[in-house]
């Protein structure tokens, strides 16, 4: 099986030890506490799952400024975008000792995890606009994920962590939610040697079950992992519960058995484009996947970054030996009206763009927010049912 990121195994900072993660969420309950943000909890479930590997907790400012910069934390560990747990009050908090952090996203606030011997710094606004423009490639409010960033505390809290639980994620989608332990496992057990994995963050229509059926044919691959996002997203967009079951509607209909593997990750979409892209090879790797497929705008949001940027970075600014998966590069996929199936537009000889079936993404959104079913050549009809109900359902 493919290694961990720059690692010989997985490295999950979840207290695995049932009896020793109840011993320390007690005793997490009396130490001085933060309140933390929903990115710093996704980032302590990444932790904890083992996405992260190989790192050993959230990122200090030092190694922070240095990834946005370079890609590299001060140790020359190749990672994409800072780790960070960010607070906006440290008061009862001394650096030197262990603090608990808290839950933001839940009823109560309880404990996620532990930093132990914390260090507390202040990270100041032109600093935060510096990240921003390197990662994000913009400081631009009005992207959503620079919103966040900027949103965000100026308090950073770092150092070695433990985390005790995974957030709503596990309660929530109890089907959908693995860790990249589990997802290893279930590789192993499952024999596939050549993995596939395939992100989203939206409802698969036809064009993207037809990426990775071409993706799995391509690279030889045992199977694909839809690995979708179950976060927090802009506003608008499809939530997780709904875009699990269209998924899966997709799947049971369409798709041989055994060939696919349904699961989630608890992770607050960032939309950070080319960068987001390579950490998202990142967390692929380390749930075992071999192949990732990367296609138009991928981790994209309005006209912030070009249509394939997320795969020109792998060419300009990720180094050879980074990284061991492979990158699968998709084109835009559409139907073709001449072929009468799906295709990668790019590889569709004689065509123009007339002889394409292409409907937007707000244009789909607005079909079925009225209730009427796209055509069968851009969504499955199951699909479209589910989704169609769910429009009804906020109208």
């Amino acid at each position: 099986m493919i290694r961990p990121h720059q690692s010989e195994q997985l490295k999950p900072l979840i207290i695995q030890d049932r009896a020793e993660r109840d011993q320390a969420t007690r005793e997490a309950e009396k130490l001085p506490s933060a309140m933390v943000s929903s990115a710093s909890v996704a980032n302590a479930v990444m932790l904890g799952g083992g996405y992260f590997t190989p790192l050993p907790g959230f990122m200090n400012k030092a190694d922070a400024l240095s990834v946005s910069k370079t890609l590299h934390t001060q140790s020359g560990l190749f990672w994409p975008i800072p780790v960070l747990c960010r607070t906006e009050s440290i008061s009862g908090l001394k650096a030197g000792y262990p603090i608990a952090l808290k839950d933001s996203n839940l009823p109560d606030s309880p404990v996620i995890a532990i930093i132990d011997n914390v260090k507390i710094e202040t990270i100041g606004k032109s600093e935060v606009q510096e990240i921003c423009k390197q990662v994000y490639r913009t400081s631009d409010a009005d992207h959503p994920g620079v919103k966040d960033f900027l949103d965000q505390g100026n308090v950073i809290l770092s150092g070695p962590t433990r985390v005790l639980n995974f957030s709503y994620f596990e309660k929530e989608f109890p089907d959908t939610f693995r860790t990249a332990v589990q997802i290893r496992k279930s590789i192993s057990n499952l024999g596939w040697e050549k993995v596939v994995a395939f992100q989203t963050r939206n409802p698969m229509h036809r064009a993207h079950e037809e990426l990775c059926r071409t993706a799995m044919k391509r690279v030889e691959a045992d199977g694909c992992i839809i690995h979708m996002l179950l976060g927090k997203l802009k506003s608008g967009d499809i939530p997780a519960d709904i875009r699990d079951a269209a998924i899966r509607a997709m799947v049971d209909g369409y798709f041989e058995p055994n060939q696919i593997m349904i699961t989630g990750y608890g992770f607050d979409m960032l939309y950070a484009g080319p960068r987001e892209a390579v950490l998202h090879a990142i967390f692929r790797q380390n749930m075992g996947a071999t192949h990732f497929i990367i296609g138009r705008d991928h981790a994209g949001v309005g006209d912030y970054y070009g249509a394939f940027d997320a795969q020109a970075i792998f060419d300009e600014e990720v180094p050879k030996d980074a990284l061991d998966i492979e990158i699968f590069r998709a084109d835009h996929t559409a139907w073709s009206k001449k072929l009468n199936k799906v295709v990668m537009m790019r590889e569709a000889p004689n065509h123009q763009i007339s002889d394409f079936l292409l409907i937007s993404g707000t244009k789909l959104r607005e079909m079925l927010s009225q209730g009427e079913v796209p055509p069968p050549e851009i969504s499955r009809p199951e699909v479209a049912k589910i989704l169609i109900d769910h429009y009804k359902n906020i109208t």
